[in-house]
């Protein structure tokens, strides 16, 4: 880039730099201002008086008093700079100011040899800079009169400050020529201002048109101003976006677009348009991991030249209408089904009361007639069709149970209890509860569980409920004299357990639909059988509630699998997500010889 081009953005980048220190509370335009270049001037007066105090030096005061010279200078405008940018008040700053130079001025006069030496030009400075900072003349009124007293004040140094050797060189003319070229790029800025002044009062009559943050930004996207609408849009106050603070909230895969339009800017061209994600202040959403995540937000921005300047662009920044009218749809599909979620759980809370009461006195009173407790029967077939009134109650009392768990469990408000149990312990109920089921159909009921299996902390009844369904669907899609073996043994620091038949197998279409709740896998076996497909979908949802695996290999005509693997010492607490456990990707296994196919929860 040129030497030329450079030089023509130092003063839009310091001032961009100097914008982020102006206290947050100052929100007037013309107030920023003032307080933006009192801050760098005050920044930049000790580096020049750093090089003005070789005068000292020259003048018999020695490197000790020029070096204390040099310390006092930086502390006490540094101080005076980050009392405004704390507090926001110039009220005292500016007249601690305005003493602190006309003081410095007079000693570096008489230090240089007087009103005779060049140095005594500086006495200009004193009201054009009063002028620069509050651009009006009253200021530079003020600056005036502190350039008379420290004109005055001169004579007196002499009384206190060993001049005697002071005289007057030809290199003093450096001091002044050096703040006169400070002078050249303030002017050029001031010019660019005032050129820039139509395109300032479009941005604004823009603002007032559409909803819309406006910026000025330079060369390179140091943003100098922003319009007051960032604190609506971008829930931000627009001194938060001075300098590189647009550019820091830029969503990093999007800052090669947006400087690749800037570039195009410098090249010539008179706009550009473009989206960029913005982070915004966080809004408390949270991810899976319960961590709060980055509140990123789409918009669309222009970024546009004024007809009289080449060196600021306008830049317009609004929300993307169509990603907005999204996000308000995707809002209100959201709060709608929070209304049907809630309305489901009332619906279920009271088909659980009304069919629990009526279905435990259907099978209670069913159980008395079964047993003749007030006599017997005069048709046998009254006794067969008592047992089939007890048999249909219970399968209806079962089939509302898992509808209201898994409801719990898409819900969030299922709850486990996990304690320490031998997990021998659970396979004995399971199979003492399935045995009858078992010989009824000359199924050969056996397990497999290794001496290591040991203990788990998990919850009981929720881990007795898997083996239960996993077993209940292995004898029911196994034929007569089949196999069904339960099995388990530990690796690692998690326990592996599976149950195996010998039945029907899952052909590959049928895949997708496995866990799906009341979903059925049709062929003309499993018609012969009732269910409502929830048996597979709780025992997913538990397994999640676990931090647990699940995995199913199946083979049509060969039989099934499923493998469940729990960590041992318990879940560690972390949110389970019912809904994608539900919904398990189909995969083949890799290295499969028999070409079974496998899918993993």
């Amino acid at each position: 880039m040129p030497i030329e081009a450079r030089y023509a953005e130092l003063p839009g980048a310091m001032a961009a730099g100097c914008e982020r220190m102006v206290h947050p509370s100052v929100h007037e335009r013309s107030d920023r201002e003032r307080q933006r270049r009192f801050i760098g001037v005050m920044l930049a007066a000790p580096f020049f008086a750093a090089g003005a105090a070789v005068t000292l030096v020259t003048s018999g005061m020695g490197a000790a008093v020029t070096m204390a010279a040099i310390f006092a200078a930086f502390g006490l405008c540094w101080f005076v700079a980050l009392l405004v940018a704390a507090t926001g008040k110039m009220a005292v700053a500016g007249p601690i100011a305005l003493t602190m130079a006309a003081l410095a001025l007079g000693g570096l006069i008489g230090a240089a040899g007087g009103l005779s030496s060049p140095v005594a030009m500086l006495a200009l400075a004193l009201p054009f800079e009063a002028w620069w900072i509050g651009a009006s003349r009253r200021a530079a009124l003020w600056g005036a009169a502190s350039a008379i007293i420290a004109i005055a004040l001169q004579p007196l140094s002499a009384a206190f400050l060993p001049f005697a050797d002071a005289h007057i060189a030809a290199w003093h003319w450096l001091v002044p020529l050096a703040w006169a070229l400070t002078l050249i790029p303030r002017i050029s800025a001031f010019r660019g201002t005032v050129g820039a002044a139509d395109t300032v009062d479009a941005g604004e009559r823009l603002e007032d048109i559409i909803d819309a943050v406006i910026l000025r930004v330079a060369r390179h996207g140091e943003v100098m101003d922003a319009s007051a609408k960032a604190r609506t849009l971008l829930k931000l106050p627009p001194e938060l976006l001075s300098g590189t603070g647009l550019f820091d909230r830029v969503h990093l895969s999007d800052r090669v677009s947006y400087l690749s339009a800037l570039a195009d800017m410098r090249d010539g061209a008179l706009s550009r348009h473009l989206e960029l994600r913005i982070r915004l202040p966080q809004s408390g959403a949270q991810n899976g991991h319960g961590l709060v995540a980055d509140n990123y937000q789409p918009f669309a921005l222009e970024l546009m030249r004024g007809e009289d300047q080449s060196d600021v662009f306008t830049l317009v920044l609004r929300q993307n209408d169509e990603t907005a009218r999204l996000r308000e749809e995707l809002a209100q599909a959201n709060e709608t089904a929070a209304a049907a979620e809630v309305a489901k759980g009332r619906f279920l809370a009271v088909v659980s009361h009304e069919l629990r009461t009526p279905l435990n006195a259907i099978i209670g009173f069913s159980d008395m007639l079964l047993h003749e407790m007030f006599g017997a029967f005069k048709d046998p077939r009254q006794k067969e069709y008592v047992g089939l009134v007890r048999d249909s109650g219970q399968h209806l009392l079962a089939v509302v149970t898992s509808i209201l768990d898994v409801s719990r469990i898409e819900s969030g408000a299922y709850a486990t209890e996990p304690e320490p149990f031998r997990f021998i312990e659970a396979v004995d109920m399971c199979q003492s509860m399935m045995r009858l089921q078992a010989q009824a159909k000359d199924i050969d009921l056996q397990t497999q569980i290794a001496p290591d299996a040991g203990d788990i902390n998990a919850d009981r009844r929720a881990v007795q409920q898997m083996l239960i369904n996993l077993v209940s669907n292995a004898i029911k899609f196994t034929p007569d004299g089949g196999d069904v073996v339960v099995g388990a043994k530990r690796i690692g620091s998690r326990l592996h357990f599976w149950v195996r038949d010998t039945g029907i197998g899952i052909a590959e279409e049928d895949f997708a639909n496995l866990g799906k709740p009341f979903m059925q896998i049709q062929n003309d076996y499993t018609r012969r059988f009732e269910g409502t497909g929830l048996g597979l979908s709780l025992v997913k949802g538990l397994v999640a509630l676990h931090e647990g695996t699940m995995s199913i290999e199946s083979m049509p005509g060969e039989g099934t699998t499923v493998t469940i693997s729990l960590p041992v010492s318990g879940p560690k607490g972390r949110p389970a997500n019912p809904t994608g456990v539900l919904t398990m990707p189909v995969t083949r296994a890799k290295g499969d010889r028999n070409g079974s196919l496998r899918k993993t929860a």
